[in-house]
């Protein structure tokens, strides 16, 4: 990959996990759904500023995931795109105090081995 289309896959993932962060917001305000509250639940995600807000990053990190798959291949982007579950998890600890088990370290670990392996090309 390039460093235009490093910076791109970077910014699709940033603003993917962007809007988790506000989609994680929202649905704390909405509280549990039961099956007794799931209709004005559905009605009121139109009216909650941070789920919009969490759907309007998830569409801008989809434009940008489609204009990253106009120029590399599928099999490098996509497992590249495993890095916001990097984000996710480093984000839940930061901001929703989550904890981060030791074995989820492992398997993130794995999965930041996993994306230099499939990103890099030996010269």
């Amino acid at each position: 990959m390039t460093p235009k289309e490093l910076c791109l896959l970077f910014f699709s993932v940033l603003v993917s996990v962007t809007g988790q962060f506000f989609l994680k917001l929202g649905a704390g305000k909405l509280g549990k759904v039961n099956a007794g509250n799931l209709i004005s639940h559905v009605l009121n995600i139109i009216s909650t500023p941070e789920l919009l807000l969490g759907l309007f990053c998830y569409g801008l990190g989809a434009v940008a995931y489609i204009l990253l798959l106009t120029r590399v291949k599928l099999s490098v982007v996509g497992p590249s795109a495993s890095l916001i579950y990097i984000f996710s998890v480093l984000m839940g600890y930061f901001f929703f105090k989550e904890s981060i088990p030791v074995y989820r370290l492992f398997g993130l670990g794995f999965i930041v081995c996993g994306v230099i392996l499939v990103v890099w090309q030996p010269r």
